[in-house]
């Protein structure tokens, strides 16, 4: 029973330390949350869940014995780009941004579970973790138990969703406060970000 509760506790610590630290997937959602409203952090954590949920069950398959530093460079190259294009279109949508909750937006502010998915996809830390630290943690619980793997896992999404709800929901309302004008700065912070997040990345590789 203490290991059980120990791997729903470790998955929670990491978890937070991780959502804790800025990166794509909390620009989508503080981007989605001015947009959409609160519901989007969940609806972000939603999609990279999803993204989680398949890594591991490839997991437990033996999919980390297959994945060398060729793929993780390609993956790099690839997530680069795309968050690359998630800037260019964030910065693009801004120029024409309102405060309006139903003002049209990109698919991937008006779908926050894309946003996730998208989001987690393409940024090389998300693959370089799991498939390090991600991977052994989920197998050390395999050790254990399905049930304790499952713990951890549990753990991990809570602290996401905890983080992300909060995020969400201070941005939706502080929405409500701003102006227009300060409103698309924030939406062109984010953009920027994103580029230049993307383009360490696949110039690293590039190198």
């Amino acid at each position: 029973m203490f290991e059980l509760i120990e791997m729903l506790t470790i998955g929670f610590a990491v978890g937070l330390s991780g959502a804790l630290v800025p990166g794509p997937m909390l620009f989508a959602t503080i981007d989605s949350s001015m947009r959409t409203g609160w519901t989007s952090g969940p609806k972000v954590v939603l999609g990279h869940a999803l993204l989680e949920l398949m890594i591991c069950v490839l997991i437990v398959l033996g999919m980390p014995s297959i994945i060398g530093e060729r793929e993780i460079s390609v993956i790099s190259l690839i997530g680069g780009a795309v968050l690359v294009l998630f800037g260019t279109m964030t910065i693009k949508d801004a120029r024409r941004a309102v405060l309006s909750q139903g003002d049209e937006a990109g698919c991937l502010s008006s779908n926050p579970v894309a946003a996730g998915f998208i989001t987690s996809v393409s940024n090389p830390y998300f693959w370089v973790w799991w498939f390090a630290a991600g991977s052994a943690l989920v197998l050390k619980g395999l050790e254990i138990s399905l049930l304790a793997a499952c713990l951890f896992v549990l753990g991990h999404w809570i602290a996401d969703l905890s983080w992300f709800s909060i995020v969400s929901a201070s941005f939706s309302k502080g929405k409500e406060l701003i102006s227009s004008k300060a409103y698309e700065i924030v939406l062109l912070s984010c953009g920027v970000f994103l580029i230049f997040f993307g383009s360490g990345f696949a110039l690293g590789v590039l190198i």
